[in-house]
This record gives C-alpha cells, structure tokens and sequence, in this order.
C-alpha cells in the first residue's frame, strides 16, 4: 500500500498556466482504482486548496503548511500559529511603525485595524478581501492563521522578534507568517491512518518542497524543479506539463 501526497503548482499543475494536468488527473484517478492512498500537501491555507483538489478528484488534504488535515473531504484539525509568539511579533511591528494584517479564519479574509499595509505596500498579489476592523484587539481573537508584515528585506532587522514563529517572503515588500511544515503534516496524516511512515510517496517541485524531501520514503522530483530539489530526490521525473506524474508512475509500476 502507498500513500500519495502531491504538491500543487509546478507538480498538479502546469507552473506556467496554472491549470491542472490532465494527464495528472486521469494517473490520480488510477491510482485511486488500485487502491492506493491520494493526497495533496501543499502550503496553501486549506480554502484555497479546494478547487484544484475538486478538479483533480482528491479528497484528502495536508494543508495550510502542514498545519491542517481533511480526510474524506473532512477538516480533522487546523493548528493555528503560537498566540503568545503571534502576539510579540504583531505588537513589536505595529510599534515600529509597519503595516500589518491578521488572517483569523480559514478564508479569502484578512483583518487590519488601520491601512498602514496597504499605504505601505499596496494591496497583495493574491485576490484578498480586506476587512477594516479599527477596535480589534488581538489578545481576543481566538486562532491566528497567517500574519502579514509590510516590512522591506532592508528593514526586517528593526524587528527583534521576527524569528519566533516561520516566516517567508514570497514578495520583496512584505513578510508572511505561516506554518512551514509540509513533512509535519504528512507524518501527522499517516500517524491518524496507522500507516506506515516507508510507504509515503511525495511528488513536488520547488524550493518550499524540500521540507517534505525526507529519508524514510520516496521522494519524486518534477524534471522543471528547483535544482537542489533534484539533487536530493530519489527520482526526477519529466516536468508536470510533460506528463511527469503519469511517466513516474508508469516507471514504478504503480499504475
């Protein structure tokens, strides 16, 4: 038995369009008929990992950087970040002067008490509901998902405790804080299927892949991937637009 757990653009889809694979879609579908245990893992927050997973007919998720759990199109769990660490970092960046925003539901909707991002930065890059919430008071919220902080690379030093929980810089002029733990996930998955760890099968492609690259299973790499992706997979296959999921899985016989 094997447990299959794809990333999703570069991997599921084809990185320069966008779209899911059809190629990938009918070899999910097969390995689906076989038996085998299919997956998404991907650092998406879990509402916006929905659609592809209902295009490409899966029906368990490890989301939101490995934080969060669907089993049977069920949330078994969501882990917010650390509250105690969320809240330093949030009051030290609103003290010095940077715009923040505060994700605190699983949805298109972030929260901000003032517009100092948006004067800051600009709006971000992803479709983004803003909701203007001028008395919130952080200590009340109940989870904090994701965290964003429109401080510059140049400037990231005047934050002291930037460092206490994950961040990442997916754009020059801001921070997110988020989970980054995409092995984390698949191993709390295959902890709640009793499943063994030798039998997980990963598929991924970039930089943000190579968390989940780990010694006790196999770990394929997309042929367009990120070069020290490669090198540290156990077997590359052709790019995802190339049929690379089919040609893997028609290499290892599992279809």
């Amino acid at each position: 038995m094997k447990y299959f757990f794809f990333d999703i653009d570069g991997t599921l889809t084809n990185i320069h369009t966008g779209k899911v694979v059809p190629s990938a879609v009918e070899t999910i579908r097969q390995l689906q008929k076989n038996g085998y245990f299919v997956a998404i893992a991907t650092g998406r927050a879990h509402y916006k990992s929905l659609a592809i997973a209902e295009e490409a007919g899966i029906h368990n998720l490890v989301t939101n950087g490995g934080a969060a759990l669907t089993i049977d199109d069920q949330m078994v769990c969501n882990i917010p970040l650390d509250k105690e660490k969320a809240l330093r970092i949030i009051h030290e960046a609103e003290e010095k002067g940077f715009g923040v925003l505060v994700a605190f539901e699983d949805s298109i909707k972030v929260f901000m008490k003032n517009h100092l991002f948006i004067d800051q930065v600009g709006e971000r890059k992803e479709p983004t509901e803003y909701i203007y919430k001028p008395d919130m008071n952080y200590e009340d919220l109940e989870n904090i998902y994701k965290i964003y902080i429109s401080v510059s690379t140049e400037q990231e030093y005047k934050l002291v405790h930037r460092d206490l929980l994950t961040n990442l810089r997916f754009i020059p002029d801001y921070l997110t804080y988020q989970h980054d733990q995409k092995d984390k996930g698949i191993r709390d998955m295959m902890d709640y299927l009793h499943a063994d760890y030798k039998d997980v099968v990963v598929f991924g492609d970039a930089e943000n892949d190579i968390v989940m690259f780990q010694k006790e299973w196999t770990c394929i790499a997309m042929g367009n991937g990120y070069p020290p992706l490669l090198q540290i997979a156990d077997y590359v296959t052709d790019a995802a637009e190339d049929d690379g999921i089919l040609n893997a899985c028609r290499h290892f016989k599992w279809i």
